[in-house]
């Protein structure tokens, strides 16, 4: 996290930069999943009071992402087998909506915009942070494809905690070539105007990814 500078508060209470500032690093892995966050710490790193810092702090435990506890205080939320089945439960009904209303209300410019994704995909570095960035801008086209204001609403609820797990799946060995063939596949759907195969196609893609998840999570304590 980077000190925060006079500019930055034009726009943004210091409560509201504060938070957008540990969202980011936790979503960056620059704060790991049980790590102990003190308010002075992050209070002395951002350059500001403990006010800001603690409503910061407040907001994201309502969101889900610290947690508190009895004997380490508040911590980034280590995410366990349960929490992941139904993340992904939903995101997998969610998606597999996006891409069936997709096949349907998608315009030209929309499928225009999913293939050119696909290509920056596949000629992106396998750097696992820039592979995620390109995985997330594709779903998030799908989402915005589907012109439904309320499931795009859900789906970034949902992908904001997604985000914040350790690592991610599309740089598991194997993943980015396997994810890139099931986005085309989704694209081909989508163009032939078929919301039952897009459908079935995002659905067993996010399963996929939900079974790598849980190889990747930590031996639980």
């Amino acid at each position: 996290m980077r000190l925060l500078q006079p500019d930055d508060f034009r726009n943004a209470s210091r409560a509201e930069l504060v938070y957008r500032a540990l969202r980011a690093a936790i979503r960056d892995g620059e704060m790991a999943a049980g790590e102990r966050l003190r308010e002075t710490d992050i209070a002395e790193k951002l350059g500001v009071s403990r006010t800001p810092v603690r409503e910061a702090l407040q907001r994201l435990t309502a969101e889900g992402l610290l947690s508190v506890t009895a004997g380490r205080g508040v911590i980034v939320t280590e995410f366990d087998k349960q929490q992941v089945l139904e993340l992904y439960a939903l995101r997998e009904v969610l998606e597999g909506a996006a891409a069936a209303f997709a096949a349907e209300r998608a315009s030209e410019t929309d499928i225009e915009t999913l293939r050119h994704l696909i290509e920056e995909e596949a000629r992106g570095s396998d750097e696992g942070r820039s592979l995620s960035a390109a995985n997330r801008a594709f779903h998030a086209a799908l989402c915005e494809a589907a012109h439904n204001r309320y499931l795009t609403s859900a789906i970034n609820a949902l992908a904001d905690s997604i985000d914040l797990m350790q690592g991610t799946t599309i740089a598991v060995e194997g993943r980015r070539a396997t994810a890139e063939a099931e986005h085309r596949a989704i694209v081909d759907a989508i163009e032939r105007r078929d919301p039952a195969t897009a459908e079935r196609i995002a659905r067993d893609h996010i399963r996929e990814a939900r079974r790598i998840r849980l190889r990747m999570l930590p031996p639980q304590r």
